[in-house]
Order: C-alpha cells, then sequence, then structure tokens
C-alpha cells in the first residue's frame, strides 16, 4: 500500500476526515483537482454541534481567533427562533467556508499533511486488498481505504456507478458575497408582495473591517440556467424589488446560481470507498446544514477507519457509519425541503402555501416547537440508533459535557479515543482490557457515569440493578471497540 487511505476532495469534509486519520496516527492522502483552494465562501454557518467537534479537538478556539465571526440566532424557513437563545455551549456562528477551509489546511500543514492538487481522479479499481486509483497524467496510488468527499458532482461516486437517487433541480436561485448599503441587514429574509424575496446573512468583515453579506434572492421569473453568469444589474434589481431604494449594492465579491435538487447515495459503503459530505448529500444550501452534515460525516467515520487500519475494529463497525449517517441526511433532506416550500422560492404566491406558512409561524412561537426544530438544525438532536438505547435517555446523543476536576470531559476526546468515565470508581476491572484505546477518568468526582465513543457520542450508560450498574458495559466496550489484547 502507498497509504491507508485515500481521501479525494479538499472541501470542509475531507479535511476534517485528514486531520481525524491523523489524530488516529492512520497514514492517509488527500487529493483535489483544483490547482488551488477556492475563494468563494459557499456555505456561511457553523452549527452548535460541529463546534463541539471542533472543541473536542482542541480546534474551536483557533478557528474562531481568525476573525470576526458573530453569534446568531437559528430560523426555520425565514422565521427567527429567538427562544432557541444559549440553549448549547455554543451558539450558530457564520464562519465562511473559505475560512474554515483555510484554517484546516494551514492546520495539517503544520502537522506536515499537504494537499495534493492537480489531481484529477480518472479510474478507480477495488480488489480483496485494497483500491487503485489512477489520476490524469498516468499517476497511480494505492490504498487500503478510498473516501469520496469530492462534491455533488463527484467523479468517485460517478466511476462507482453508485446510485443517486432524489429530484433534479427545478429551479435556480443566486447566492453571492456583498457588501450593501442604507439599512442594517445583518439577518433578514424579506419578501415583497409581488412574490421576490431577498435573504441576509453575516459573513464578517473584509481586511477594512467593512460588513460582508451573503444574499441570496429569487422570486417570479428569476430561474435562470445554472451556467448564465450573475450580474451586477441582476443583483441591484432583485434588490430594488425587494427594498426599493433602501438597500443599494456598493460591492460584488462572487456570485453564483444554485439549484434545489434534493439527492442522497442509496448507499453509503461500496466496499472499501466511501462516500462523505456532498458526494453522498446534495440540497439546497439552507443554514449551511450540507457542511455541517458532511463535517459530521467525517466525524463519525474517522475513527472507525482508524479502528480498522489498527485491526481492533469490529466487523461490523465500517457498516455502522451508513447505519447512522444516512438517515441523518435523510432528515435534513426533508427539513430542507419543507423549509423552500414555505419560504416559496419561486414566487409562486400559491395561497395554500401563504396559508400554510401563516400556521407554522404560529406553531413557531411555541416554545417547544421552537426547540424541536432547534435540536432538528444544530445537530444536538441527533441520536445515532445503538444497542442499549431503551431506558437509557443519553445514549446514541452528544455526550454532554461535565466537569471533572482538573478538566471538562469534552476535553478528553483529543487524542480520539473512546472515554470511560466512572466516579465511582467501580469500572476499572471491566474496563482494564480495553486500556489501550479505552481512556477511564473522573474517579471522585460529581459526574454521570457513561462510556463515549471518539466522535462524542454517548455508547453505555449503567442501568440501576445488583450488579452496581455494570450491565452491558463489558458488551459496550466489544461492540464498540472490538475484542481486548
Amino acid at each position: 500500500m502507498d497509504t491507508e487511505v485515500l481521501v479525494v476532495g479538499a472541501g470542509p469534509t475531507g479535511l476534517v476526515l485528514a486531520d481525524e486519520l491523523r489524530v488516529a496516527e492512520v497514514p492517509a492522502v488527500l487529493v483535489d483537482k483544483l490547482p488551488e483552494r477556492s475563494a468563494l465562501s459557499k456555505a456561511g454557518g457553523v452549527q452548535s454541534r460541529t463546534q463541539e467537534a471542533f472543541d473536542q479537538r482542541g480546534l474551536l478556539d483557533a478557528l474562531l481567533a481568525t476573525g470576526d465571526h458573530p453569534a446568531g440566532t437559528a430560523h426555520f424557513a425565514g422565521i427567527t427562533l429567538p427562544l432557541t437563545r444559549d440553549r448549547h455551549r455554543h451558539p450558530w456562528r457564520s464562519i465562511p467556508q473559505v475560512v474554515i477551509e483555510g484554517f484546516l489546511e494551514r492546520h495539517l500543514a503544520a502537522q506536515d499533511i499537504h494537499v495534493r492538487r492537480n489531481h484529477e481522479l480518472t479510474g478507480l479499481a477495488q480488489d480483496a486488498d485494497g483500491v487503485t486509483a489512477t489520476f490524469a497524467g498516468g499517476g497511480v496510488l494505492r490504498s487500503r481505504y478510498v473516501v469520496a468527499a469530492d462534491g455533488g458532482h463527484s467523479t468517485v461516486r460517478r466511476l462507482l456507478g453508485a446510485e443517486f437517487p432524489g429530484r433534479p433541480g427545478t429551479v435556480t436561485l443566486v447566492a453571492a458575497d456583498v457588501r450593501l448599503g442604507g439599512e442594517d441587514q445583518a439577518m433578514t429574509h424579506t419578501r415583497s408582495e409581488t412574490g421576490h424575496w431577498v435573504s441576509v446573512f453575516p459573513l464578517g468583515t473584509d481586511p477594512q473591517g467593512r460588513p460582508l453579506r451573503r444574499l441570496s434572492m429569487g422570486g417570479p421569473g428569476r430561474s435562470r440556467p445554472r451556467e448564465a453568469p450573475v450580474t451586477e444589474d441582476e443583483i441591484r434589481e432583485g434588490l430594488r424589488a425587494v427594498f426599493g431604494d433602501r438597500v443599494p449594492l456598493l460591492e460584488l465579491r462572487y456570485a453564483r446560481r444554485i439549484t434545489n435538487a434534493a439527492r442522497q447515495a442509496a448507499r453509503y459503503r461500496h466496499g472499501r470507498v466511501f462516500l462523505a459530505g456532498d458526494a453522498a448529500h446534495v440540497h439546497l444550501p439552507i443554514g449551511a446544514q450540507g457542511m455541517n452534515t458532511g463535517i459530521q460525516d467525517a466525524l463519525n467515520l474517522g475513527w472507525k477507519l482508524g479502528a480498522a487500519v489498527h485491526g481492533w475494529a469490529p466487523a461490523h463497525l465500517l457498516d455502522t457509519y451508513h447505519a447512522e449517517r444516512h438517515p441523518v441526511a435523510a432528515g435534513v433532506l426533508r427539513n430542507v425541503q419543507a423549509q423552500s416550500l414555505l419560504m416559496d422560492q419561486e414566487g409562486t404566491r400559491d395561497p395554500d402555501v401563504a396559508a400554510a406558512k401563516h400556521l407554522f409561524a404560529g406553531l413557531t412561537q411555541l416554545r417547544e416547537v421552537q426547540h424541536h426544530l432547534d435540536d432538528t438544525l444544530s445537530g444536538m438532536g441527533i441520536r445515532y440508533p445503538m444497542p442499549g438505547t431503551e431506558g437509557r435517555p443519553l445514549v446514541g446523543f452528544p455526550a454532554p459535557d461535565q466537569d471533572l476536576g482538573p478538566v471538562r470531559s469534552h476535553e478528553l476526546l483529543r487524542p480520539a479515543r473512546g472515554v470511560l468515565i466512572d466516579p465511582a470508581d467501580g469500572f476499572a476491572e471491566i474496563a482494564a482490557p480495553w486500556q489501550d484505546r479505552v481512556d477511564r477518568a473522573g474517579q471522585g468526582v460529581t459526574a454521570e457515569p457513561m462510556l463515549i465513543r471518539s466522535d462524542g457520542y454517548v455508547c453505555w450508560t449503567p442501568a440501576a440493578g445488583p450488579d452496581n450498574g455494570t450491565a452491558g458495559l463489558e458488551s459496550a466496550l466489544r461492540h464498540w471497540f472490538g475484542e481486548p489484547h
């Protein structure tokens, strides 16, 4: 083998996966067909669960230090959800994808891991032992596993012949990075009586300290062929249709057309090849859910590939990637399609849609509804299907951060090992055979006992019983961390 894992695509999904493999001490090669990193902002927000994951690896503070990344309030279909503020340790933040990519690429380079650019994949062949990848110009690389993180038009997916069912795009919208004048448009979704609409979200500031905005717009008659260039006049016309002359365009930094296509790969695993990020699921970009979902794909898959490479992965472990992540992306597609319908992005002014949104907006005034939507969008409500979830409300969810005296529990995940929180010091004998891959912590402190996977998800908690709560612990250790040495 030339390397253990080949990661194709150096967007956020591929970069995070490369770092997860680094932490797991797995040799990997990261390639991208582009000659240099894109300067486009693309996605514009980082959800709570993604920030928790960066914090678990010790990256969040350095990422936030890269610039002005204001916290925002969640929304669903343009309806603000103010009752969700401060529910999680990390609020939604505006951090453009281009900033995240630059940060992660510099972080990897500091660890002597560099993106191999100008590597266009042209062939892929699997056998019992590994995968042979061929590149334009004749280069060949042999690896044990391959991960496709190469976007919605994935070359890997095409070479696999993988099914990608769903709906093609029926309309195009404009997305642009701009500077605006006039009224403060920090975060709004505004619609005119004629059906034209404009959404504006913060993107931080430019080098001169001037506020930048991510702008999306659409409405009746505004759909154009995807390849048609977006002009400044088109942006000005769209702003004028909604705001009149109150919000002028000061600068157009870049613009592109996006579609409402919604597709998801039928299978995320194809032998030794895995699909992740936009290679596995595409949808209209609302709330940066595509980028956040892709990053979570990488966090779920990375430690499992590490376990397989190091030889202790249970036989079923790699299959849990599809079992856990496919339903999550299916849920994202559903909520994005629901938001798109309620926002009437084609500007149809359908009275039935208007009535549905009016009713829905009323429901969102209920605290329980806002919290449910916030859990859906933030990633904090994800619950993976796991053994032992019945009667154990924490199992399958992201682990709560606990004070363990000198450290917080999330800090213990930085080596990407499992963590067993054992406040009563009663699990030492059971956990000892797995000490090479699971750390035991929290003795003598007030904390909830639990077993946490390397990606930060609870996979066991004790139940009351004559065995002092140890029931199922050995089974959970075997299930997630393999046979002990």
